[in-house]
Order: C-alpha cells, then sequence, then structure tokens
C-alpha cells in the first residue's frame, strides 16, 4: 500500500532536522531525530568514519557550514514502518559535498534515524 503524501510530508520533516542541524552546525536538531543507537557510516577526506552516531554530532558542532551550504531532501522509498531519505549536501564547511542516505523507521509513532550512510564526492576530498 502507497503511503499518503501526509506522511511523505512527515518523513521530510523529520530530515530537515537532519538538514538544520548541518546548516547551524548545531547537533541539538539531529539529537531529536537519531535514536541513541544509531550507526554512522562513511568515509570523510578518506578516512573511515564508523560507529556511533556522535561522531556525527561532533563533526556538526565542531565545523560550521559556511555561507555556500545548499541541502536537498529526497525520499526514496517509504513504507509503513521504514524509510530511505537522501541528502545532497553542497559546501558543507566551504568545500564538502556530501549525499547522505538516512534510514527511518517509525517509532512510536515518530520518524527515526536508525542509520546514516555517506559518501563524500570525490572532487572535495582532502588528504
Amino acid at each position: 500500500m502507497r503511503a499518503s503524501i501526509a506522511e511523505y510530508r512527515a518523513v521530510e520533516e523529520a530530515a530537515r532536522k537532519f538538514v538544520k542541524s548541518v546548516a547551524e552546525g548545531d547537533s541539538r536538531y539531529a539529537r531529536e531525530l537519531f535514536i541513541d543507537e544509531a550507526v554512522l557510516f562513511g568515509f570523510l577526506d578518506g578516512k573511515l568514519e564508523h560507529g556511533s552516531i556522535e561522531q556525527f554530532y561532533r563533526n556538526v558542532d565542531t565545523v560550521g557550514a559556511g555561507d555556500g551550504f545548499d541541502a536537498r531532501i529526497d525520499i526514496v522509498a517509504l513504507e509503513e514502518t521504514v524509510a530511505v531519505v537522501r541528502v545532497l549536501e553542497e559546501k558543507w564547511g566551504g568545500r564538502i559535498d556530501f549525499t547522505d542516505y538516512l534510514l527511518l523507521l517509525k517509532i512510536d509513532g515518530a520518524w527515526k534515524c536508525v542509520a546514516k550512510a555517506y559518501n563524500q564526492n570525490s572532487d572535495t576530498i582532502r588528504k
């Protein structure tokens, strides 16, 4: 059964917490979205980041998004209790472009993120 447009909006609003945290350099909004046990996987400047979502919070809280930062939210898939969201980020920290994939579950009636995996565009990697 296809989800209603209202449910798509609810998922998008949940994902906006992620974007708002990144844009403002303040993890407090993302902390509302991610469950405590959420995991993170990706390569930042060629180094593997994996494990607790706390690493994402540290990155957001220590690097400002920058004036040129922009983001787009796409809902890739949405079922009754699971959603996959793609977030495109440009110019995070003034230089990095990311593609993030967020895996959300509907827990107790609210959309919560359980995992984040990302790609840093190869032309923005510094070693």
